[in-house]
C-alpha cells in the first residue's frame, strides 16, 4: 500500500467494512491460535484482509488505516517475525513486536450486518442475495421473490415448496 497512513479523509461505510473484517479475521485467528493451529488458514485470512484494505484504500480514514495495519502486523508477527518487526518500527511501535500483548477482537465489530443468501430454485443455484442478519423465513422469502432473476424464473410456475434457511439458504421447488 503507497498510502500515506497519516493522510485524512476517509468515508464511514468504507471505515465500519475493513474494521469489521480486520475484527473478523483477528477473531478467526485467535480461534485458531488458542485450538486448531492450523496457520494455512491463518495466512489466508490475512491475505483476505490484505485484498479488503486494497480495494478500500481510497476511501479508508487514516485512524482506520493505521488500526488496520498495526493488527494486521501483529498478526503475522508469529509468522514473519523480522519483516513485521521492521513494519513495526516503522509505524513508531516500541520494543520487539513478538513481545506486544495479542489484540483483542471485538465481537460488536466483527458481527456482520449483512449475509449473502444462495437462491436455488430445484435445488440449482440460481442467484444470491444480501440480506440482514436476522431476517426470519417469511422476510427471507420476500426478499428472494422480490428478485428480479427469481421472479423471471418462478414467472408461470407454480411453487409446491418453500424451503427457508434464516442465513443460509432458500429453496423454491416449483412445477
Amino acid at each position: 500500500m503507497t498510502r500515506n497512513v497519516d493522510a485524512p479523509g476517509g468515508d464511514g461505510s468504507a471505515d465500519a467494512d475493513v474494521l469489521r473484517k480486520l475484527h473478523q479475521t483477528l477473531q478467526r485467528i485467535t480461534e485458531d491460535f488458542d485450538t486448531r493451529w492450523h496457520f494455512n488458514t491463518s495466512i489466508a485470512l490475512m491475505m483476505e484482509l490484505v485484498n479488503v484494505l486494497y480495494e478500500k484504500e481510497s476511501r479508508i480514514s487514516a485512524a482506520a488505516m493505521r488500526q488496520c495495519l498495526e493488527i494486521l502486523t501483529l498478526m503475522l508477527s508469529p509468522f514473519a517475525p523480522y519483516v513485521t518487526q521492521e513494519l513495526w518500527e516503522d509505524m513508531g511501535g516500541k520494543g520487539a513486536v513478538i513481545k506486544q500483548s495479542w489484540p483483542a477482537f471485538d465481537a460488536n465489530l466483527a458481527r456482520a450486518t449483512d449475509v449473502e443468501i444462495p437462491v436455488q430454485i430445484n435445488g440449482k443455484l440460481r442467484t444470491r442475495i444480501s440480506v440482514p442478519v436476522g431476517f426470519d423465513k417469511a422476510a427471507l422469502e420476500n426478499a428472494a421473490r422480490g428478485d428480479e432473476k427469481v421472479q423471471a424464473l418462478l414467472d408461470g410456475s407454480t411453487v409446491v415448496k418453500v424451503i427457508a434457511v434464516p442465513e443460509k439458504l432458500i429453496n423454491f421447488v416449483i412445477r
